[in-house]
């Protein structure tokens, strides 16, 4: 009988953050297929041996560089992390021909459904008017839902369609609405924009201007940080909202501020902010037209199982030498999130 090959947990969250990501279920699917090590490693220093094929994480991934991968891991085939960006340890492991999964795709779901959520509750004037009600404030809490169009024939903004803005855009066509879905991005290549159902736009000023509805997925890098500022802003109708489960340095926090102050109808939701979390004595913190959630549109409790389950099926897959869906490539890095 040939013998299992032998991987690992490994994640600076040890066995917490672990268990939080691979329920009972992927955990005796991968003691079946790998002869899986007992202890959770927080570092790659600690793993004895040099016959690990296979590495299970999730957030807190280690980032060793290319040389200590080489020394410590020089039979390692693969890494499957049960979370989202690989952006922080991906690239090395990468360069010497080790396969890199990432769960991105499940962790995406949750993010498109608060994101369709917040998008369908600002229609309505969910946030402003429940404030003013609280507030005992009826009048105005009804003047300032009735000034939202509502969910049908609106025109909403997309920007960036990878695996969070596809989802999102597929979301919102599903429903009855007719919605206008504008998408900014240049990586979407106009074919996929058709089949899609949504117009592809090159300006991104513009689509603020023109979306009751703006949503931002750009994928985090250098070309992206500082991308959404006063150009895109100030051009908000008095009524739109903006919402942001992206990364906060995108946003050029000021500039969005100021825009706020100029017309109070407009709206921001705020998932992320830079620095994180926000200053408590900062302008975010003082505005009555900012919803500020701390960073939860993302996988959490029994939904970070699901990504735990996908980077069991994608190691059974890189295993019978099957082809996942879910593998990242080092051109992948230049555009995913």
């Amino acid at each position: 009988m040939m013998s299992k090959p032998r991987a690992c947990f490994l994640t600076a969250a040890g066995e917490e953050g672990i268990l939080a990501a691979y329920d009972s279920a992927s955990r005796s699917r991968l003691s079946s297929a790998f002869a899986l090590d007992d202890p959770v490693y927080t570092g790659i220093e600690e793993i004895a041996g040099d016959d690990v094929t296979a590495i299970f994480s999730t957030w807190g991934m280690p980032a060793p560089d290319a040389v200590t991968i080489a020394h410590r891991l020089p039979r390692l085939g693969a890494v499957f992390y049960a979370a989202g960006s690989v952006q922080n340890f991906a690239r090395p492991f990468l360069e010497r021909g080790i396969r890199v999964y990432s769960a991105a795709r499940a962790n995406a779901v949750p993010v498109a459904e608060y994101t369709v959520a917040a998008i369908l509750l600002s229609n309505k004037g969910f946030w402003q008017s429940a404030r003013y009600n609280l507030a005992g404030r009826r009048q105005e809490a009804v003047r300032l839902s009735h000034a939202q169009p509502g969910n049908y024939a609106v025109r909403v903004g997309i920007i960036g369609a990878g695996a969070i803005g596809r989802l999102v855009i597929e979301k919102l066509t599903a429903l009855d609405a007719e919605l206008e879905i504008w998408v900014f991005d240049p990586f979407l290549p106009a074919a996929e924009a058709h089949r899609l159902g949504v117009r592809l736009v090159d300006d991104l000023p513009g689509l603020f201007a023109s979306c009751q509805v703006i949503s931002n997925h750009l994928a985090n890098n250098a070309e992206t940080r500082g991308m959404l500022n006063a150009a895109c802003f100030e051009r908000m109708s008095p009524t739109a909202t903006f919402i942001n489960t992206g990364r906060g340095a995108q946003v050029v926090e000021a500039d969005l501020v100021a825009a706020l102050r100029a017309e109070p109808g407009r709206f921001a939701i705020l998932d992320v902010t830079w620095p994180e979390p926000s200053d408590p004595a900062g302008p975010l913190h003082e505005l009555d037209n900012i919803i500020l959630t701390p960073h939860i549109a993302g996988s959490q409790a029994n939904e970070i199982w699901r990504m735990g389950a996908l980077m069991t099926q994608a190691a059974e897959n890189w295993l019978a030498g099957r082809p996942s869906p879910h593998e990242v490539s080092l051109e992948m890095l230049a555009t995913m999130a």
